[in-house]
C-alpha cells in the first residue's frame, strides 16, 4: 500500500511538472501555429536559474520567481528576434527552433558547466509526513499543489478574462481579432512569454523533485511534453492537464517495475490514442 501511494504521488507530481511545460507548448501552437522545438530550453533555463538563485539566496520562492522571469524574458527575445520571422512556415519553424534548442543547451554548459548539479529542496520541504502508516514526501505534495494552483489560474485566465477571450478568439480566427483593432502581434508575444514562463517554472520545480539538474533535461522532458500535447489534443488546456497526469502516472508505475520501458510505454499510449482519435483526447474543443 505504501509503495502504491508513493508511486501515485510521484506520478501526479511528475505529471504536474510536465504539465507546466506542455500547457505553454500547446497554447503557443494553438494560437500562433508555431511548432516550437525550443520550448524545452525554457524548461532547462528555468531549472538552472532557479537552482542558481536558490543556492545564493536560500529563498526558494525568489528562485521560482527568478526562473519564471528568466523564461518569460528569454521567450520574448526569441519570439521577437527570430521566431516571428518564420510565422506560417512550419519547416522553417522546426529547423530554427531545433537550432535554438541546441544553442541554448550549449549556453547552459558555458555558464554552469557540462556536469550534473545537485538541486536540493528548501529546508521546509525536506522530509516527509506520515499519516496512518502512509509516508508522503513533502516536496511531491508541494509540486502537486503548485501544479493545481497554476492550472486553475491558467484556466481562469483563459475563460474569465478579456485576455483569455482574445487568446481563444485568436486561436479560432486571428485575422478577425486583428480586424477588431486588437494588435495580435502583442497578443502573440504575451502568449509566448506566458508559455515560456510556465515552462521555466516547471524546470525550477522539477530540479528538486529529481534532486539534480543536467544540460540534457530540457530535451528529455520536451519529448514527454510533445507526447502530452499530442495525446491530449493540440491547443487544448484540459487535454494538456489530462495528458500530463496520464504520462506522469504511467511513467512512475512502469519506471518502478520496468525502468527501461517507461518512455516506450508513453509513446505507445500516444500511438493508441491517435489510432482511436487522431485529434487527441480533447482535440477540437474550445479549451
Amino acid at each position: 500500500m505504501d509503495t502504491f501511494i508513493n508511486l501515485f504521488t510521484n506520478g501526479i507530481a511528475t505529471g504536474m511538472a510536465i504539465f507546466l511545460l506542455a500547457v505553454g507548448l500547446s497554447i503557443i501552437f494553438g494560437l500562433m501555429g508555431i511548432l516550437n522545438f525550443a520550448h524545452g530550453a525554457f524548461f532547462l533555463w528555468g531549472a538552472y536559474v532557479g537552482t542558481w538563485v536558490f543556492g545564493r539566496t536560500q529563498s526558494f520562492f525568489l528562485a521560482l520567481a527568478s526562473a519564471i522571469l528568466a523564461g518569460a524574458l528569454l521567450g520574448v527575445i526569441l519570439e521577437r528576434t527570430t521566431i516571428s520571422r518564420v510565422f506560417g512556415n512550419h519547416l522553417s519553424q522546426i529547423l530554427l527552433t531545433m537550432g535554438l534548442m541546441l544553442v541554448l543547451g550549449e549556453l547552459v554548459k558555458v555558464v554552469w558547466g557540462p556536469n550534473m548539479l545537485t538541486s536540493p529542496p528548501p529546508g521546509f520541504l525536506e522530509g516527509s509526513w506520515e499519516f496512518g502508516g502512509i509516508v508522503l514526501i513533502k516536496y511531491r505534495l508541494f509540486t502537486i499543489v503548485v501544479g493545481l494552483v497554476v492550472a486553475l489560474a491558467v484556466y481562469i485566465l483563459l475563460t474569465r478574462t478579456r485576455l483569455g477571450i482574445i487568446v481563444r478568439a485568436g486561436v479560432e480566427n486571428p485575422e478577425m481579432v486583428q480586424a477588431l483593432g486588437i494588435d495580435i502581434r502583442k497578443v502573440f508575444t504575451m502568449v509566448f512569454a506566458l508559455g515560456a514562463g510556465l515552462a521555466a517554472l516547471g524546470g525550477a520545480i522539477m530540479g528538486p523533485l529529481g534532486g539534480s539538474i543536467s544540460p540534457t533535461m530540457g530535451l528529455d522532458n520536451q519529448l514527454l511534453a510533445f507526447i502530452v500535447v499530442v495525446t491530449g489534443g493540440l491547443g487544448s488546456f484540459v487535454g494538456s492537464l489530462v495528458g500530463a497526469l496520464l504520462v506522469g502516472l504511467i511513467g512512475a508505475a512502469v519506471s518502478w517495475f520496468v525502468p527501461e520501458a517507461a518512455l516506450a510505454v508513453n509513446v505507445l499510449l500516444m500511438a493508441l490514442v491517435l489510432l482511436v482519435k487522431p485529434t487527441g483526447l480533447f482535440g477540437g474543443g474550445n479549451i
